[in-house]
């Protein structure tokens, strides 16, 4: 006797219509929203396809392959039952995927500990725990400057021809816990290219760190609708080794614009009214319902913290991409043209970059005492001699006070000696000491954020001022 609960496969004949890679189907029965289907033409390969749209009178099909050479009215459309689920477990650890799961690295497909719906939800708010527990990325500009905070979601934001994607391989290479807690990064690449796709699989090989990592890699040439895919499979694949297993993960999504996109796409194919720049009105919502699956439990040992890639469509800040992003997430990393331009890597431009946890990650007992001191001084000094050398530009720097020379100098010395660290890890406390001794440039009475305790017991290296392993 078949169970309640199994999946029914309904087979329709014909499809009322079809739009480029829509199929429109009526009526059906019992069709549910994200549904597998399976589409079949004689004499054709059998095609993958999945419920978008349901309705009273019509349902909406995406066809995943290519529809040329299908006949709407005369294909076979078997809807199988269930909605896309993907194998979750441990042993997907060391593994590289497709952006649905499927293997990528020559191995045989993952038994897993169990199947699981990949239209996950947000963290009941009431279960939820705030985060407070530091990061190390091994990047001074973020860890020193835009503290990375254990549940946070913090973008990186690029633009066309920055090195967006390569800083978010290197964090995934560097990043690490406090206290050495149990840790993994699951990597979810949208839209790369095939050279992409084997200089991110052979680099974390060749670092050791692939044992901890679990990659989803879907190429540019892959349909569009498994981009919309990937990053909910990757979700599925962290909250699992996160809630299940108590890890703390690392997600990493490059690029949000890919998906973005291919969010767009759909929805012109689908006919439906446009939103600002031809975006569908509803980005806000299936934006957040990625972002908002980061977190901490209050019950349980691990947590999900998403650090995705967003790059700016011609550089634009006010892009409707990165403006929803920005009002999701908290906070931003932006990347500078001028800053690679000099070579600095990475160009992170620390003024407009924020992390707004930062200050319930750092301090005693989670990195050092005068960490938020430490900050505050090297922005004020920073926005400083970035003014000063606007000011420079139009009375030259003779005609500067000499505290705008000072912080003038200070804005090179800043860049070359903290922001630019080549492709080097670099610890927390190396950054921290660093920044002293950017700061020891200059005159005591000039550092008004520092206070008199900071100031003597900056660079001592005993436990009081030790960052946690």
């Amino acid at each position: 006797m078949k169970r309640l609960d199994a999946p029914v496969a309904r087979t329709y004949s014909g499809a009322a219509s079809a739009a480029g890679p829509l199929l429109f189907v009526r009526p059906t029965r019992r069709a549910k929203l994200g549904e597998w289907v399976r589409i079949e033409g004689e004499g054709q390969q059998d095609r993958r396809g999945q419920v978008i749209d349901v309705g009273t009178e019509i349902t909406v099909i995406q066809v995943f392959e290519d529809t040329l050479g299908l006949r709407p009215a005369e294909a076979a459309i078997t809807l199988a039952g269930e909605t896309a689920t993907t194998v979750v477990g441990k042993d997907l650890l060391g593994r590289a995927l497709t952006g649905t799961g499927a293997p990528l690295d020559g191995l045989p497909p993952s038994i897993g500990e169990a199947r699981l719906p990949i239209w996950g939800a947000p963290i009941n708010p009431v279960r939820r725990q705030h985060p407070s527990d530091f990061i190390e990325t091994g990047v001074s500009a973020i860890d020193g400057m835009n503290t990375l905070v254990r549940g946070q979601k913090l973008p990186v934001f690029s633009a066309p021809g920055l090195p967006g994607i390569e800083l978010a391989a290197d964090i995934v290479e560097n990043a690490r816990p406090a206290r050495g807690e149990p840790f993994a990064v699951v990597f979810a690449a949208m839209g790369i290219t095939e050279r992409e796709t084997e200089t991110f699989v052979s680099r974390f090989r060749e670092s050791e760190v692939m044992q901890r990592t679990v990659l989803f890699l879907n190429q540019a040439s892959d349909p569009t609708i498994e981009r919309l895919l990937t990053p909910r499979v990757a979700l599925t694949t962290a909250e699992h080794l996160a809630f299940t297993h108590g890890i703390h993960v690392l997600v990493v999504m490059a690029d949000i614009t890919h998906y973005a996109e291919a969010l767009r796409e759909v929805a012109a194919a689908r006919e439906e009214i446009p939103g600002r720049r031809g975006y569908p009105g509803y980005m806000y919502t299936d934006l957040a319902s990625l972002f908002e699956r980061a977190g901490v439990l209050k019950e349980g040992n691990g947590s999900v913290t998403q650090l995705p890639v967003v790059s700016l469509p011609d550089g634009d800040m006010t892009h409707p991409i990165p403006d929803l992003t920005g009002y999701i997430t908290e906070g931003q990393i932006v990347l500078s043209r001028e800053l690679h331009q000099r070579g600095v890597y990475p160009p992170v431009d620390v003024l407009p970059s924020l992390s707004r946890l930062m200050n319930a990650g750092i301090g005693e007992g989670s990195t050092v005492p005068e960490h938020r001191e430490w900050a505050d001084q090297l922005y004020a000094v920073y926005a400083r001699g970035r003014e000063a050398k606007l000011m420079a530009a139009i009375v030259g720097s003779e005609g500067l006070a000499p505290g705008d020379r000072r912080a003038l100098d200070f804005v090179d010395a800043f860049e070359k000696k903290l922001i630019h660290q080549s492709r080097t890890r670099r610890s927390l406390l190396d950054t921290i000491q660093i920044g002293w001794s950017l700061l020891e440039t200059l005159p005591r009475d000039e550092l008004t954020r520092i206070s008199d305790t900071a100031w003597e017991s900056r660079g001592r290296d005993d436990a009081s001022t030790e960052v946690p392993r």
